[in-house]
């Protein structure tokens, strides 16, 4: 896994097409702080925010989505109330044209857009933030699961063999390595579970990689190729928990920060 240091965050933030930024955030705040966001959210979010059964995950989801609210506006230099969300066809939510493609002109020719995607579990947080590039990112709390059955029926087969490979008691840490990889692009593109079968987690090198699967009717070979629209790096967001980020393309580096750490 990818050695993480999370740092403060400078007091200026300004994106770039061969960086990437994810934010770790603390969702487990005291109730009051949590609801002073509240009224930071668009009125539809206060709507599913209050159609939770349980306190804790109704305050979890507040802070979540008042936390991304406040980092955007950082990037936009705009009040968090005024960031302006659109969702595609499968729920996947984006900024507003409005917000992401005027507010950077010294960096872009033409136009471009600041992309961005979020994850929680368990009371973490994680944000990504990148500039005219696709990306996905996926949290998961490790925790007691039948990994060995799940990954027959939704793994490809190479997968399937080296997580059945290991001991019972380390088959659900190997699991989430892969679900996070493989969640993180289903992320990126939007495609949800249903493109669950068009990739492939290769976690045998020192550079972990995504790797299509065959088509239909074409032969497979043992040697899996990195796919060049696409990747992958894992983050170590802390114990406990396995995260990994999907980004559109090449050649750029990652920058994590502290949410805690912001300046005021």
């Amino acid at each position: 896994m990818t050695p993480t240091l999370w740092q403060p965050a400078p007091a200026s933030l300004q994106p770039s097409s061969d960086v990437v930024h994810v934010w770790r955030a603390n969702l487990n705040l005291p109730e009051q702080q949590i609801l002073q966001l509240l009224p930071t959210l668009s009125e539809d979010e206060q709507q599913r925010a209050a159609r939770f059964y349980f306190q804790r995950d109704r305050l979890h989801f507040i802070a979540a989505r008042g936390i991304l609210r406040n980092i955007l506006g950082n990037y936009l230099s705009i009040a968090a109330s005024q960031v302006k969300f659109s969702y595609s066809p499968r729920g996947k939510p984006a900024l507003d044209e409005a917000n992401s493609v005027t507010s950077f002109p010294r960096l872009c020719l033409g136009t471009c857009k600041l992309e961005f995607n979020l994850s929680h579990s368990h009371g973490l947080a994680l944000y990504a933030i990148a500039l005219d590039r696709e990306i996905g990112i996926d949290l998961e709390y490790i925790r007691d699961l039948e990994a060995e059955q799940l990954a027959k029926r939704f793994f490809s087969h190479r997968e399937y063999t080296a997580i059945s490979s290991v001991a019972p008691q380390e088959q659900p840490r190997v699991f989430f390595h892969y679900w996070t990889c493989k969640e993180a692009y289903l992320k990126a593109t939007g495609d949800g579970l249903v493109g669950l079968e068009n990739i492939e987690v290769s976690l045998t090198t020192k550079e972990p990689h995504l790797v299509p699967t065959a088509p239909p009717g074409n032969a497979r070979t043992d040697k899996q190729q990195p796919d060049p629209g696409w990747s992958l790096k894992q983050i170590n967001a802390g114990s406990g928990y396995i995260a990994a980020v999907v980004v559109a393309g090449g050649g750029w580096h990652l920058q994590t920060w502290d949410f805690a750490q912001t300046p005021a």
